[in-house]
This record gives structure tokens, C-alpha cells and sequence, in this order.
């Protein structure tokens, strides 16, 4: 087969999503790396760099305070470089010769900043992740509103329940307003979906409103497999039907959006962390896990479905930015937060071999994360398939 054309064929499989998702990676960089830039200039600290990508500059400028912003080729992340980031020593790189700072450079130099000043500038970047989510969703809420059901009916209530199903034996009926399983909330019938379908053989306690009484039921789902992509996986079935009813978007006021926007964030980081927890301890699968394709893919399918939900899907791609970096793992925030936090138990840093060792760890396990979750993307978005069928 022509190499020009199985070429041509594999980037139009991928292209359609890519706009869309360089869009949005570009935005949250940016919103990332102004936390720390916004906090490092309070702190008094100088900016030397403000990029968005990696890589070769495509475009930039310096502004009056002495700060290079560019955006480079490679636009999968980005970066704040700060003078005196590294250690107290000043390099000439013509010369190749070092001295130590100037008394007025110290003064600008994140190295010499206390404690609290390097930590607060290190936590800004996922904090403001966290800022950017709850605003999203105030606005959404302010601008947009939320879904509500007319006539009372909300999109949990049971709309039949299917004859010897495990729904049917545990003593669901039709008209059952589902408010919670194991203890968490539930409004949206997606979401007691998404929790069966991990549930499946695990024992789950449901509260329902029946009438005006309220009653716990047990239920185990029942294992079943289905076929995603050409695989088949094993998910939980209660064997019930959802009745939505009719639904109107209500727009709140934006005291009340915004705290619904800091409820909302609260709960989809509540909801990641668990998972994350859940995947260690072996009740969710590694091949859950998705890296920059995936997220490519569900941001082109998104988009397709309005503005409102491409900007819905940002917050919610902000809130795991947020909580990635904050893993204690060197390479990331999280990681040189964990240094900050033994170097204010010793009173002093960790040795400079340890930090260095650390790093290197930190950097090995990004990069096989990153090969792990791209390979699970190639599989199921069935690029792999694709390929294959190129050639066969």
C-alpha cells in the first residue's frame, strides 16, 4: 500500500479532534503557569520566562518587567522560569565562569525566598486549576442554568424496573427517587449508571424516596459483558430504566452559582480521587485510564454537543490537572511541595544528591505513566484496530 496514502488516512483519523483539544490544553496551560507567575511577581520574585509548549519559540515578546512570554512548537504543557530557581550560584554562559548573587539579586531570587513564599508560589498552579473549574461552572450555572425537571420529576427516579432483575429482587419499584448510594449523593441517573457499571458483583447501598418515606435498599449488580470498541468488558446491570421527564435550564444568581460552582468542584475532585484510590486497591481497571488522545477524542465529541459542554468538560479537565500535579511526585507541584514539607520538619533542604535522585524517579514514572496511558488510548480508541486494517 502506498505510504503517502495509509499516511494521509491515519492523520485524518486523528485530525478532527486536535483543534479543539489544542484549544483547550493551551487555555488550562496558560491559567496553570499564571498561578505561578501571578504569586511568584507577589512574592517579589523575577520572571524570567512565561511559556506555553515546549521546545522552540514560535512567538513572544518581553515585557517592561523583564519577562520573555512566548508560545513554543510543542504544545502539550508549558512552564514559568524564575531567576535564582535553581541554586544561589550565577553562571555566565559566554564565559562559563560563576559568582555568587548580588545583595539586590537576592532579593528577586526564588532560592532565597522563605519557606512559605516558595510554597505558595509552587501551590498557585494547581490552586488556580481549581479557581478556573469553580468559575466555569458559576458562569455555566449564572449564564446557562442548570438542568431541572418539570413537574417534579427528578432524573433518578426509576421508570421501570425489569422482571427478575437484581433491582426486582432487592424491591425497586417504578416511581423510586433514588437519592444516594453508599452514602454519596445522587441527582443525575448517569451518575447511579457510572457507579453500577464499576459495581458489578459488589454489594451497593441504595437510599430511595418512596412517597414521603425513605427506605435503604441492598442490591448487587449483576456482572455482564458488553462490547466497547471490539472488547468486551464486564460491567454491573440493576436491570431499571430512568424517566427524566421534561427538563428546563434555570438560570441562578450568581451568589448561588457560585457556590453550586465550588459544590461542583468539590465533588468531581472527590469522585477522581477515588477512583485513583479505587484503581490502586483493584476495584478499577489500569485500562480506565486515558492520556492526551483520549482526551483529544472527548474533546472533539464535546465540542460537537455545544459551547456549554466544551466549556463544562474544561473545568472538569482543569480539576484533574489541579489534582495531578499535586501528587507528591518529584517533577510535579506535588513533589516539591513534599520537599518544602521535609525541609520544614528538618529545618533545612534536603541534600542536593537526594533532590537530584528524587527528580530523576519523578521523571521515569511521568514518562511511563505517559507511555502506559497512551498505549490504553490506541487501544481503546481503536487506533490500533485501524492501523491493522490499513495494511490487511
Amino acid at each position: 500500500m502506498d505510504i503517502i496514502l495509509v499516511t494521509q488516512s491515519i492523520l485524518s483519523f486523528l485530525w478532527n479532534p486536535i483543534l479543539t483539544f489544542l484549544i483547550g490544553i493551551t487555555i488550562l496551560v496558560f491559567v496553570h503557569e499564571f498561578g505561578h507567575y501571578i504569586v511568584a511577581r507577589w512574592c517579589k520574585v523575577r520572571v524570567e520566562i512565561f511559556s506555553v509548549g515546549f521546545g522552540k519559540e514560535i512567538f513572544g515578546w518581553t515585557d517592561k518587567n523583564g519577562t520573555r512570554w512566548k508560545i513554543a512548537s510543542i504544545p502539550l504543557g508549558g512552564y514559568v522560569k524564575m531567576f535564582g530557581e535553581g541554586d544561589a550560584i550565577i553562571r555566565d554562559e559566554d564565559s562559563q565562569s560563576e559568582r555568587e548573587m548580588t545583595e539586590a539579586e537576592r532579593k528577586v531570587s526564588f532560592y532565597h525566598k522563605r519557606l512559605s513564599h516558595r510554597a505558595y508560589i509552587v501551590a498557585a498552579g494547581p490552586a488556580i486549576n481549581f479557581i478556573f473549574a469553580i468559575l466555569a461552572f458559576a458562569i455555566l450555572f449564572f449564564a446557562v442554568g442548570v438542568p431541572t425537571p418539570v413537574n417534579d420529576k427528578q432524573l433518578s427516579v426509576v421508570g421501570s424496573v425489569l422482571p427478575n432483575s437484581p433491582a426486582y429482587h432487592s424491591g425497586f419499584s417504578a416511581g423510586d427517587k433514588i437519592l444516594a448510594i453508599n452514602g454519596n449523593g445522587i441527582l443525575y441517573f448517569a451518575e447511579l449508571k457510572k457507579i453500577v457499571e464499576a459495581s458489578a458483583g459488589q454489594k451497593l447501598s441504595v437510599k430511595i424516596l418512596r412517597g414521603k418515606k425513605e427506605k435503604i435498599l441492598n442490591v448487587i449488580p449483576k456482572p455482564t459483558d458488553i462490547k466497547i470498541d471490539g472488547q468486551y468488558k464486564k460491567v454491573g446491570r440493576l436491570g431499571i430504566t430512568g424517566d427524566p421527564g421534561e427538563l428546563v435550564n434555570i438560570k441562578q444568581g450568581f451568589s448561588e452559582a457560585l457556590l453550586n460552582g465550588c459544590v461542583k468542584t468539590y465533588e468531581f475532585s472527590k469522585r477522581i480521587l477515588v477512583f485513583v484510590g479505587n484503581i490502586f486497591i483493584g476495584k478499577e481497571s489500569t485500562s480506565e485510564l486515558g492520556g492526551i488522545l483520549r482526551i483529544a477524542d472527548i474533546s472533539g465529541k464535546v465540542a460537537d454537543q455545544g459551547f456549554a459542554n466544551y466549556i463544562s468538560f474544561l473545568a472538569i479537565l482543569s480539576i484533574n490537572l489541579g489534582l495531578i500535579n499535586l501528587f507528591p511526585i518529584p517533577m510535579l507541584d506535588g513533589g516539591h511541595l513534599a520537599f518544602y514539607f521535609f525541609e520544614a520538619l528538618r529545618g533545612k533542604p534536603l541534600a542536593e544528591k537526594t533532590q537530584e535522585y528524587g527528580l530523576r524517579v519523578g521523571f521515569a514514572l511521568v514518562i511511563a505513566l505517559f507511555l502506559f496511558v497512551t498505549w490504553n488510548d490506541f487501544i481503546n480508541l481503536g487506533f490500533i484496530t485501524y492501523v491493522s486494517n490499513l495494511f490487511g
